[in-house]
């Protein structure tokens, strides 16, 4: 055991959440216009944002909270780069080392004057001004409800970019086929990106199996639903699927009972990559050390379990999604 691990599993039993931050960890489940530092957002925006604290009755009313909450407040260019800061003075605060996050594909015209290098100058002086110690893994995210033509064409300045590292797909699972995504999907496996999609938080585990064999995933956000199927589980783990989690996201938003009851124990068990994150921090109160610690509490896994999450977070999967383009090429 490293020295680390050791400081992390002593922190978990002793429920020292303060000890818990100084450890190392990844948070690669996070939308960073809600992943802020309240703190930092209250001293120096002069807003207070509070968190929901009971299970909120649909994502519509999640939507309603945002939009009251943070859309009113940060709109804009400017908007979007004091939430980028403050996603990463809260990484900072609670140990994170790697974060994934990453910009909409709309964005680039209205915010970056339609101009790539803008936009990774400008997200680069933020992380080197803040956090240069953070390694950033910058993401482009998509929107099921947008029609494919219009994502292909806001996608093309895009392609090819090695400064960017996954490809995301969010929103409704019901907006439209997921079989629609696929010549993006094979697009953007060209551009050696690895490919993620928000699946499974509300649909079936077949779902799931579907949008990993048609769009070749190399990880899900979410993926909840695949529990509700041992035989999709298995698939999942023959394929080295990774399923990035966020447990108080799924109890507040009603998708799982409670935290004892959450399914990244049978996924564990089951032999499947799993990690632990924050999704909504401003929404959800959801740092990745405070999750951590609320599944120990809970019973759900162990302080060693918790452990070899947290070290299966810190791995990079680019490699591997580099080898996988290769053979398709091939």
């Amino acid at each position: 055991m490293n020295q680390d691990s050791g400081l992390f599993i002593e922190a978990l039993q002793r429920q020292d959440l303060a000890a818990l931050r100084k450890v190392p960890k990844a948070d690669l489940h996070n939308h960073f216009m809600l992943g802020g530092d309240r703190k930092w957002i209250r001293e120096n925006c002069g807003i207070q944002i509070d968190p929901v604290t009971q299970p909120l009755a649909s994502m519509a009313e999640m939507d309603q909270w945002s939009q009251k909450q943070i859309n009113a407040h940060f709109g804009g260019r400017s908007g979007r780069l004091i939430m980028l800061e403050a996603t990463l003075r809260q990484a900072v605060k609670d140990g994170v080392q790697v974060l994934e996050i990453g910009e909409d594909v709309w964005a680039l015209k209205h915010f970056y004057q339609g101009d790539i290098q803008n936009l990774l100058s400008s997200w680069d002086a933020v992380r080197q001004a803040v956090a240069p110690q953070i390694e950033l893994r910058f993401q482009v995210g998509m929107s099921r409800h947008c029609g494919i033509d219009y994502l292909m064409e806001k996608l093309a300045p895009f392609w090819d970019r090695p400064e960017f590292y996954a490809l995301d797909l969010y929103g409704d699972e019901n907006a439209q086929p997921i079989e629609n995504f696929i010549p993006i999907y094979r697009r953007a496996r060209q551009s050696g990106w690895v490919l993620k999609a928000h699946v499974g938080e509300w649909g079936s585990a077949m779902d799931v199996q579907k949008a990993v064999d048609c769009l070749d995933l190399d990880e899900v956000q979410h993926g909840l639903a695949a529990a509700q199927d041992p035989a999709v589980m298995a698939y999942l783990k023959a394929r080295q699927v990774r399923l990035n989690l966020t447990p108080s996201s799924n109890y507040l938003l009603g998708r799982v009972p409670s935290l004892a009851r959450h399914p990244i124990a049978a996924f564990k068990a089951a032999g499947i990559e799993v990690t632990i994150n924050s999704d909504d921090v401003l929404i959800f109160d959801s740092d990745v050390s405070k999750e951590y610690l609320r599944l120990y509490q809970a019973g759900t896994l162990s302080a060693q379990q918790l452990d070899e999450i947290r070290l299966e977070g810190l791995k990079k999967l680019k490699a591997k999604a580099f080898e996988a383009m290769q053979e398709n090429v091939a």
